[in-house]
């Protein structure tokens, strides 16, 4: 399914781990804007659902794309009032960058554990030699313990600074 949850799951946990370093909001557009290219491929029926942006180099490019908007609508926001949800204002370049990338390049590890079509190395390689090497059901327990994990680390944190 494009634009599955089970991605944010690492996600969250690397946040949860580094906030200060690591934006959840960019991690997270860039798995969303790389799964359109496979909900394109469905909804267009074609015979391979991940392509070039399930690719280390076409995933890293779609992070370039996120941290570039992210650019762009911060400077809008300078000269036209936009609304803040989740304080995205307050990101810093680095800390886009750092989400964006670590969304994209789990984005293509996880999927290449799950997805047969996922050729992760191309140009360099036609090969997917990530497929199945965990079982699925790790892979998917792997991603909910991860998002718990998260959510603890938080509450503690914020447990902390309200004592």
């Amino acid at each position: 399914m494009p634009v599955t949850p089970f991605h944010f799951g690492p996600g969250a946990a690397l946040w949860a781990a580094s906030p200060r370093h690591v934006s959840f909001l960019s991690f997270c557009a860039t798995n969303v804007l790389i799964d359109v290219e496979s909900l394109y491929n469905m909804v267009t029926g074609r015979p391979r659902i991940h392509t070039f942006l399930h690719t280390y180099l076409g995933s890293t490019l779609a992070a370039i794309v996120v941290v570039c908007a992210f650019l762009l609508l911060l400077r809008m926001a300078r000269l036209v009032p936009l609304p803040d949800p989740f304080r995205w204002k307050a990101l810093g370049i680095r800390q886009i960058a750092i989400g964006a990338l670590l969304g994209a390049w789990t984005h293509v590890l996880l999927d290449s554990v799950m997805h047969a079509d996922i050729t992760p190395f191309a140009p360099i390689s036609t090969r997917n030699p990530m497929f199945r090497i965990v079982p699925l059901d790790w892979l998917h327990l792997f991603c909910i313990g991860a998002a718990l994990l998260a959510g603890v680390v938080v509450m503690l944190r914020r447990g902390r600074m309200h004592a």
